[in-house]
């Protein structure tokens, strides 16, 4: 993970994969929106108003899914059928109508990053430091860096820069950790420091991430071993630790491309991108994903302007050649965002089918660079790919596409759960213990930084607010 982040690209990227990675970010909607300006400016672009199946081609009938790419190979075969399908066929019965919509579907806003962060730490803060932690939360860039110093903030809020500094200090440790680092090694050293209360770090870590990262990135371990006094098979260890388990961006991997602080406020979702069901609705059947395709027709480029092309000459000969390669690497890429999406989610709803069925308990910690690596290719497509996507699943229940990444959310249930169901407050302590006897092992502290996620007061603010309302 480490590596591809600080590598520079070769060459620059091809027209082609630009436009492909542009398109795979976007939901359905989006796209929809991008075909429909491209149809009404480049004459070379044709919508033919007929049914084809977006994945075969095959000419379909006037309802239901395609034939062939619709069914399972093997009823008893455990892989999902993974297609795209045309609009009318994606949102059928199968979809909830608005009066059926849960009154709290999970996940149904999209929040920011600083309120995302925000909310894990406001509970802890005296009332005098919420606005400051605002501040310095809405200070951060699109990697999760802090952007102000600690003087400017200082000066701005008149207080003491060692104030300020013990709270930027706290918020590193929210989720996700590292945040309101002022570069990537800092979020790292914090992340190693968080890592080491449950887990041992390996020999020399700290030392490669303080002193050594350009020669890490270019993997130049003998020099590393040379400076260092220890062999290569040290910092090799040291290295693949790093990139299994550390981020030097910790808003990218960690949240995802919707926590942006310069995203729009909540968006709600109506319809899903895609819906995960059982074939025929029978539970012993295999599970259906469907990907919606927005545009209805075959979208091409114009044969007759194509034909027409002979015709021209000079300026507008360039110009309408121009329109044409512009129309023909649009139905190109996509198909390539399609086909991106189906090999995504044939390997994510295989990895998370427990959560699928049974529910967020049952959430298997997973990291987009790990599904990068089993697809081989960059973090960044996935990120692309997950961003802006719902899902809905079995249960009808419609949720971020990046909840499948969500590495917490099983811990965090399990301490709602624990909470929901005490006969006196249990401290974080007590559920720590508590969680053990679950195989989970986590520190206390981050039993503290789930509790807050889920905006649950700490043991001795639950028995007042029991006192109070008893």
């Amino acid at each position: 993970m480490l590596q591809t982040h600080y590598q520079q690209p070769l060459t620059a990227p091809s027209a082609h994969l630009a436009q492909t990675m542009t398109l795979l970010s976007l939901n359905s909607g989006e796209l929809l929106q991008k075909v429909e300006s491209e149809l009404s400016t480049n004459p070379a672009l044709e919508l033919v108003e007929e049914r084809r199946c977006p994945m075969c081609k095959r000419l379909l009938p006037a309802t239901g899914a395609c034939p062939i790419c619709s069914q399972p190979t093997n009823l008893l075969s455990d892989e999902p059928i993974v297609f795209v399908s045309a609009p009318e066929d994606f949102y059928s019965s199968r979809t909830l109508s608005a009066d059926e919509a849960p009154e709290e579907p999970f996940a149904s806003e999209m929040v920011s990053l600083p309120e995302y962060v925000l909310r894990q730490i406001a509970a802890e803060l005296a009332v005098e430091d919420r606005s400051l932690a605002a501040y310095l939360l809405s200070h951060l860039d699109e990697d999760g860096f802090l952007t102000t110093t600690i003087l400017d903030v200082a000066r701005y809020h008149h207080r003491l820069p060692e104030d300020i500094k013990a709270l930027i200090e706290r918020l590193k440790r929210c989720d996700p950790i590292g945040v309101c680092s002022t570069n990537p090694k800092e979020a790292l050293l914090v992340q190693l420091e968080v890592l080491s209360e449950s887990v041992e770090i390996p020999p020399f870590t700290r030392e490669i991430v303080s002193d050594h990262l350009p020669k890490l990135s270019q993997h130049h371990y003998a020099e590393i071993a040379r400076a260092l006094g220890t062999s290569n098979i040290k910092v090799q260890t040291a290295a693949a630790f790093i990139s299994e388990n550390l981020n030097p961006f910790p808003a990218r991997a960690n949240w995802g491309d919707l926590q942006s602080p310069a995203a729009s406020g909540v968006n709600v979702y109506h319809r899903p991108d895609i819906l995960i069901y059982h074939l025929n609705e029978n539970p012993n059947n295999p599970l259906v994903v469907e990907i919606i395709h927005p545009i209805r027709g075959t979208l091409r480029v114009n044969p007759l302007f194509k034909s027409s092309v002979k015709q021209v000459e000079g300026e507008k000969l360039e110009e309408w050649k121009e329109d044409i390669e512009k129309a023909s690497l649009l139905v190109k890429c996509i198909q390539q965002r399609s086909n991106a999406l189906r090999l995504l989610l044939e390997k994510l709803v295989v990895l998370q089918k427990d959560y699928v069925l049974s529910g967020e308990k049952e959430m298997q910690p997973l990291t987009r660079a790990e599904i990068a690596e089993i697809l081989n290719v960059h973090e960044s497509t996935i990120s692309r790919a997950v961003a802006g996507k719902s899902v809905q699943l079995p249960n009808r229940r419609i949720v971020p596409l990046s909840i499948f990444f969500d590495r917490s959310l099983s811990q965090r249930t399990l301490i709602k759960e624990m909470i929901a169901s005490e006969k006196r407050p249990l401290s974080d302590s007590e559920i720590q213990e508590n969680l053990k006897a679950h195989g989970v092992n986590i520190a206390r502290r981050t039993v503290a930084k789930y509790r807050s996620m889920e905006g649950i007061l700490p043991a001795h603010l639950r028995h007042n607010h029991s006192a109070a309302t008893g």
